[in-house]
């Protein structure tokens, strides 16, 4: 399993990515899941996967082979990445119904999911997520994010910290506490993780980090979150115990 995440707000996006697989309890390794495209000036894409290593590095690999041999669609031709999303879910199909027989014969997993994050000179940013089978969704500006892998622990403080105003230094952060609570909660994540933050309209990244298991800030964000969360757990008022509570509004509100 893996952890991908994608913020998308007003001022640009965040990409970050761990780095462990694993096949079985004696067999854990590192690889890289976040994969830069960009051209300076020009094109800002990265992208991250989730899922099974052989699908997502094939399809890579065609990406790559695709650039490499001017195809006439390539991750550095096509025009939006409306069209950049429906380019690598063709890939990824392709590979997958390639090998399925193969895999499915013996009961492995073939599929993988996507984040691709980024913008293309004269339009606007985008941030999509490709599904298994190829299609595709974007976020929106009542849900800035999108995640792949091992979502569940990661989701609660996405959901309660961020918004589409949310600066970069915060999404930033906000990102990090996600990485770590999952990391803190499923031993299938892990470290190096790797971040880009992109700028909007700088057609180029300007800002990226990898964090190894003891990189000093990623102890020092650790500490002051659980302290925080600790703090804030012991504050809160008292339960008050033997009491039933008697109301006439309902337990629920419908959306009108």
């Amino acid at each position: 399993m893996t952890y991908c995440l994608g913020i998308l707000v007003n001022d640009g996006l965040l990409l970050a990515a761990d780095s462990r697989t694993n096949a079985g309890v004696d067999y854990i390794s590192a690889y890289q899941k976040l994969f830069d495209f960009s051209v300076p000036g020009e094109r800002v894409i990265v992208l991250c996967t989730s899922g099974s290593l052989s699908t997502s590095q094939a399809v890579i690999h065609r990406l790559e082979r695709d650039i490499n041999a001017d195809n006439k669609q390539n991750l550095h031709s096509l025009p939006t990445l409306y069209d950049v999303a429906e380019y690598v879910g063709q890939v990824l199909r392709e590979v997958q119904e390639r090998d399925r027989p193969w895999l499915e014969k013996d009961g492995i997993d073939f599929q993988s999911n996507f984040i691709i994050g980024g913008q293309i000179a004269g339009e606007p940013m985008g941030l999509y997520l490709i599904y298994g089978q190829g299609n595709f969704i974007h976020s929106t500006p009542e849900t800035p994010y999108i995640q792949i892998g091992e979502t569940k622990y990661g989701k609660p403080i996405l959901d309660r910290t961020l918004s589409e105003k949310s600066s970069l230094d915060d999404i930033a952060k906000s990102a990090l506490l996600s990485m770590d609570s999952t990391m803190r909660s499923n031993i299938s994540v892990g470290p190096p993780i790797n971040l880009v933050l992109y700028e909007s309209n700088a057609l180029e990244i300007h800002k990226r980090v990898q964090l190894l298991r003891n990189d000093p800030y990623l102890r020092e964000l650790r500490l002051h979150w659980e302290q925080a969360l600790r703090a804030a757990a012991q504050s809160m008022p008292d339960i008050e115990w033997n009491k039933i509570s008697v109301s006439k509004e309902p337990d629920f509100e419908l959306d009108a």
